[in-house]
């Protein structure tokens, strides 16, 4: 029999006379690790995964931000060049300017067409749903390779069709246009993400509450104000944040579309291609792995003081309106 201590002993009448019968069971906390065990298993290669590629690299990012290239430990040396020593800060901070700016185009921009769109597709006039989701959501399954490499194609001044529309400004050209206008390339690939989030917010709303306030007499606008923006606040959030955390890593479509150097003069550079110049060196000069950790720790920070807004502001003011 298992040993008293471990179990709890639970006695039940015997049938053979007044002698009671000690069956074991088993103690609520083993219970609990029997019923975890299972999810624990299946979870633990994608953590696995996860810390290997992710957190490992990430902590060794920080702890190498605090030595030099020869492995010296430098203490706060590194954060003290960036921010004060003009080789880097001003290249910084117009970066750092730039990724803001490239961020309020999409969130002014992508997730309100998102959220009219999945407004729009929710109607039950609308026919060829299924067709027109999947038009809308299909730039994001496409390469950002193959969209940068049309999108320069369609405004390139030689044979692009901006100069027949009676554009003569090279929108990639030129410092004044190139940043609004690769936000709106990027806004018009990543549209689909936020339509398909409050697509999915929009039809759990119980029919119920609209049908009830139409027979009260409310229009469409009341409704959307009064019953359906509400509901769709915590989506709006969790569409914020991962706008902000995405906006914030992005690299690739300006790499592609303007290269490392992010010209012209730099007027298309973000926090990505500062980073890539920093660590891997352009243009002939060399890169700092030191440097380029330290960039990458002031990314996070930024990163993540984005996201504890969130998490301790907008979360907590919206949740009692989650469904």
């Amino acid at each position: 029999m298992t040993p008293v201590d471990a179990v709890d002993i639970e006695r039940l009448p015997s049938g053979g006379g007044s002698a009671d019968r000690q069956i074991p069971r088993p103690k609520p906390a083993t219970r609990r690790w029997s019923r975890q065990r299972p999810i624990l298993v299946f979870i633990a290669p994608a953590t696995i995964i996860y810390s290997v590629f992710m957190v490992y690299p990430l902590l060794d990012s920080l702890r190498r931000s605090f030595f030099d290239d020869d492995g010296n430990y430098a203490g706060l040396a590194n954060y003290d060049t960036l921010f004060t020593n003009p080789a880097f800060s001003d290249r910084f901070w117009g970066a750092l300017g730039h990724n803001f700016q490239f961020f309020a185009f999409h969130m002014v921009l992508q997730n309100p067409i998102g959220l009219v769109l999945a407004v729009l597709l929710t109607a039950q006039s609308v026919r060829g749903l299924n067709i027109y989701r999947t038009l809308i959501f299909l730039p994001t399954t496409l390469s950002v390779v193959i969209v940068g490499f049309i999108w320069r194609l369609i405004l390139s001044p030689l044979w692009g069709v901006t100069e027949s529309i009676g554009i003569d400004t090279p929108l990639l050209g030129e410092s004044g246009t190139v940043l609004p206008t690769l936000s709106l390339i990027s806004v018009w690939q990543w549209v689909g993400i936020p339509m398909i989030f409050f697509y999915a917010v929009l039809i759990a709303i119980p029919k119920d509450l609209i049908e009830a306030a139409r027979v009260d007499g409310a229009g469409s606008w009341q409704v959307f104000r009064d019953i359906t923006l509400p509901l769709i606040l915590p989506m709006l959030g969790i569409v914020s944040v991962l706008t902000y955390i995405g906006n914030f890593n992005a690299f690739d479509l300006i790499f592609q579309v303007k290269g490392i150097v992010a010209g012209p003069d730099y007027a298309s550079d973000i926090m990505g291609t500062f980073f890539y110049r920093t660590f891997f060196g352009a243009s002939g000069t060399t890169g700092s792995a030191a440097m380029g950790a330290t960039v990458a720790s002031v990314m996070f920070l930024i990163i993540l003081v984005g996201v504890l807004l969130y998490m301790f502001g907008w979360q907590r003011r919206v949740s009692t309106y989650e469904l």
